[in-house]
């Protein structure tokens, strides 16, 4: 039986994130993707002005039950950027009606980076995000998002046992025992990798740091991952696929500086195509 994913995030109609970038890379690894739009930008809001915004939470319940109607069901739910409170309860209820009966939930819980929350999410947030968090079957966050969501102290330099102290409450968080997948791990200047975890045991993959980053890598690497792990790699194959992809994203933009708002991830998606085979 094919695989069918459904993600749930806003629409930035220009700036490679969210679903700009969730529906082609995941199609591209070869599994049917489906969306269900949280809002909808005409740009992102990481250094547009002016930008227009149209909140889609009502219609959200509105589509679960026409879902339910017709008796569709997804292989997969993946969350990234939730706008609200209320999102992330109708999203909770989504993954009781909409999934197949061994369907995964994964949660890129996208609020914060660099230490601090995004504009517009205050503590209220954080703390229902714990609820989504808990539901999850794998959890993608960052190092801020990991210590906002366990009550951690955010250090910019750690060493791995601060890194295994992270990793242990939020397996204790997530009570459907989630496999933690903690982005942008690096023990010295210039490295940076991630961490895969789940019960104790532990994977880490290494490379090279890029000081110059680009807007919307979390969205490009969650994406990859997703569809990685839906065609069937195990979560350190698909962190590791996707570490790789993300890399090769951002190397191909760095040098343009007239593509500032985002990753160029289309010139890329063959090798990504490559190592799924």
């Amino acid at each position: 039986m094919n695989k069918r994913v459904l993600t749930v995030q806003d629409i930035s109609c220009v700036g490679q994130c969210s679903l700009t970038v969730a529906l082609p890379i995941i199609s591209a690894c070869g599994i049917e993707t489906c969306a269900l739009p949280s809002a909808v930008l005409s740009t992102h809001t990481g250094g547009f002005k002016g930008y227009t915004f149209r909140d889609l939470t009502e219609d959200m319940p509105l589509i679960e039950k026409h879902w339910q109607q017709e008796n569709i069901k997804f292989s997969a739910l993946y969350t990234g950027y939730l706008g609200s409170a209320k999102q992330i309860d109708y999203v909770k209820s989504l993954a009781q009606t909409c999934l197949e009966s061994d369907g995964k939930v994964i949660v890129d819980p996208a609020m914060a980076d660099n230490g601090k929350l995004y504009v517009g999410f205050d503590l209220a947030f954080v703390e229902k995000m714990k609820e989504l968090c808990a539901r999850a079957d794998f959890l993608l966050p960052n190092l801020t998002e990991a210590c906002l969501l366990t009550g951690e102290t955010y250090l910019e330099s750690y060493d791995e046992k601060y890194v295994d102290g992270v990793l242990e409450k939020l397996s204790a968080l997530c009570s459907n025992g989630a496999t933690i997948v903690l982005t942008g791990i690096g023990y010295t200047s210039d490295k940076t990798g991630v961490v895969v975890y789940k019960n104790g045991e532990k994977f880490y993959y290494e490379h090279n740091k890029i000081a110059k980053g680009c807007h919307g890598t979390g969205d490009i690497y969650a994406s990859a991952f997703v569809g990685a792990l839906t065609k069937g790699k195990s979560a350190f194959e698909s962190a590791k696929i996707s570490a790789d992809y993300t890399v090769e994203c951002i190397l191909d933009t760095q040098n343009d500086p007239t593509h500032w708002y985002g990753a160029r991830f289309e010139n890329a998606l063959p090798k990504l195509i490559e190592k799924l085979k």
